[in-house]
């Protein structure tokens, strides 16, 4: 879904065409008056929006500071899912790693809503991303991934947690914090699952060895959190599955974009040689 085709969805819903874009990749997410308006790219991502939605009453219920929505159901139009949220005052400051461990222990406090969280199956959009990265990958490269994402999921379900498994938020990165004027809101909640939640945490650990972290940040992170998943014997399994699965989202955009290309063969060459410092680049 290119950014025409999202626009023609929001004039189909009958919300203005000439929204603001915030963001495209799994959703296109447009700001329109009061209102943010996420667009999904197929219908195969329905029930998901479904959930997120179901989330966000349930950390409303239970006063974690998170988006709320501003429709309870979400829309599907011309085979695509819209969700309504209420739009966030504008932001005080950037995000911190210490306000992202703040309101992951809230979440992590939490009991299990009334209804069912999936679990985190942080591998299971891999093979739609390949299918939708089509020919412009190297087929080896694809059916390396897979049988990386294979080895990954068999030896992810024989890990044996530190912390006690429960709600997590399932993308827990400073970008997914809004500090406003009443202080930091969870936002970007369609990945919220019932898992291991040192699935938060290797999050941070791979963003300080991939992405260029400060360490300095990082260590503030495990500070207001309260633990260093590095310290558990379970966190290169996570971070090699997750590791494996952003490989493959980066991949979805080939078709469209020479430069995810460009990301999609570096990251692909770094899982290959084994080479845990190759700087990897956000998209």
């Amino acid at each position: 879904m290119d950014e025409a085709q999202a626009r023609e969805v929001l004039a189909a819903a009958g919300l203005p065409a000439d929204a603001t874009l915030l963001a495209l990749g799994e959703n296109a997410v447009f700001a329109a008056g009061d209102l943010v308006v996420k667009v999904g790219r197929d219908a195969e991502l329905l029930p998901r929006a479904e959930r997120e939605l179901a989330v966000a009453a349930w950390l409303a219920d239970a006063g974690v500071p998170a988006v709320r929505a501003a429709e309870p159901e979400p829309r599907l139009v011309a085979g695509r899912p819209v969700t309504l949220w209420q739009r966030l005052s504008d932001a005080v400051r950037p995000a911190q790693s210490a306000d992202l461990a703040g309101l992951l222990r809230l979440v992590h406090a939490l009991p299990s809503p009334s209804f069912t969280l999936p679990r985190r199956e942080l591998l299971g959009g891999v093979e739609r991303w390949l299918r939708l990265a089509g020919e412009a990958i190297d087929p080896a490269d694809a059916a390396y991934l897979r049988a990386r994402r294979d080895g990954f999921a068999d030896a992810a379900a024989g890990l044996v947690p530190h912390l006690p498994p429960g709600p997590i938020h399932g993308d827990a990165l400073p970008r997914n914090v809004h500090v406003g004027p009443d202080g930091p809101v969870l936002v970007d909640l369609e990945t919220v699952s019932s898992d291991l939640r040192e699935h938060d945490l290797v999050v941070m650990a791979l963003s300080r060895d991939r992405y260029g972290l400060d360490p300095g940040a990082y260590d503030a992170f495990t500070e207001a959190y309260g633990w260093d998943v590095r310290d558990w014997e379970g966190c290169a399994v996570l971070r090699g599955a997750r590791e494996t699965a952003s490989c493959a989202w980066v991949a979805q955009h080939a078709p469209a974009d020479p430069k995810a290309l460009a990301e999609f063969r570096r990251r692909v060459a770094s899982l290959r040689e084994d080479d845990p410092e190759v700087r990897w680049y956000p998209f």
